[in-house]
């Protein structure tokens, strides 16, 4: 095994079984969209329902292709290789080009081409040794090399929030909103927070409960050690602390899909406002950090 992998990674987060029903929610909302749905905007930017199924359907080409079949097709830019700003750059390129050229696409046929990638993917996904070497670290949760199975959950989480975004925009999210489809991603997601306070200074043994509410949620605890912040499994002393949020804020905190002054009226903080805010800054999607100052 890789010794440059994370030696004390936390426990894995099981996903592999969960692309198959995740799957199975997006094409039934897929076929019974009216055709004025599919030009709804929706959280992604500037993409439309439509453009955003594309995307989905890129994921899964992408992963047939490189990750199951070995081709790439294209190479990484050297300076992407060196910097996170210039990897999320070319990446943005990449979908860009991809939702441009799927305007030629019909509904239709968007969703012939999900259907047919999508078992194979998902028999990819289940075929994977999780604690092999993943093809692409997980960047955004500070690191450099990363074991398959995060890899597995960080691919999950792409596929639950966009089809999150497609259902935000069409009224129509419940179905995702449950313990067995929701505390995956949003566990995932939480793998971030040790990288987000990467900069912040504070004593050994501090600590900072985040905690996502309702019964899908959980509480993720973040400790400052010697040498870096990481997640604890348990902690009996008191947080200095605690950010509390409902679920469907969260995960848009997490993937900048809500402005951080938005997010910060729907969070409940505890303790030392400034150390529990600073988790609003969480991005675990590949994008651009946020540089907004929470007190303007």
């Amino acid at each position: 095994m890789n010794h440059s992998l994370p030696s004390l990674a936390p426990a894995p987060i099981p996903v592999a079984h969960l692309f198959a029903p995740l799957d199975a929610h997006l094409l039934r909302l897929l076929r019974t969209l009216r055709s004025d749905d599919w030009s709804k905007p929706t959280l992604a930017a500037k993409w439309t329902v439509k453009d955003v199924a594309a995307h989905l359907l890129d994921g899964n080409v992408r992963t047939l292709s490189m990750q199951r079949d070995g081709y790439f097709g294209i190479s990484m830019p050297a300076t992407a290789q060196d910097s996170s700003s210039e990897l999320v750059d070319w990446l943005n390129s990449l979908n860009h080009e991809w939702v441009q050229a799927a305007q030629r696409l019909s509904p239709d046929v968007l969703l012939l081409l999900l259907e047919a990638t999508s078992t194979p993917t998902n028999a990819y996904y289940e075929s994977v040794d999780l604690w092999a070497e993943a093809p692409f670290p997980v960047d955004w949760a500070g690191e450099s090399h990363s074991y398959q199975w995060m890899h597995l959950a960080r691919e999950y989480t792409e596929k639950w929030h966009h089809q999150q975004q497609i259902r935000e925009a069409v009224g129509q999210t419940a179905e995702l909103m449950t313990r067995e489809l929701f505390y995956p991603c949003i566990d995932t997601f939480m793998r971030g927070l040790p990288h987000t306070y990467r900069t912040v200074s504070a004593p050994v043994g501090t600590l900072v409960h985040v905690c996502v509410t309702g019964d899908a949620g959980g509480l993720w605890i973040l400790e400052r050690t010697n040498d870096a912040w990481v997640l604890s499994p348990s902690a009996t002393a008191q947080p200095t602390a605690i950010l509390s949020l409902p679920p469907e804020v969260a995960w848009k905190v997490c993937t900048k899909g809500i402005s951080l002054e938005k997010a910060r009226e729907h969070a409940q903080i505890t303790g030392d406002t400034e150390l529990g805010a600073h988790a609003l800054r969480m991005v675990s999607v590949m994008a651009q950090p946020r540089e907004f100052d929470l007190n303007n």
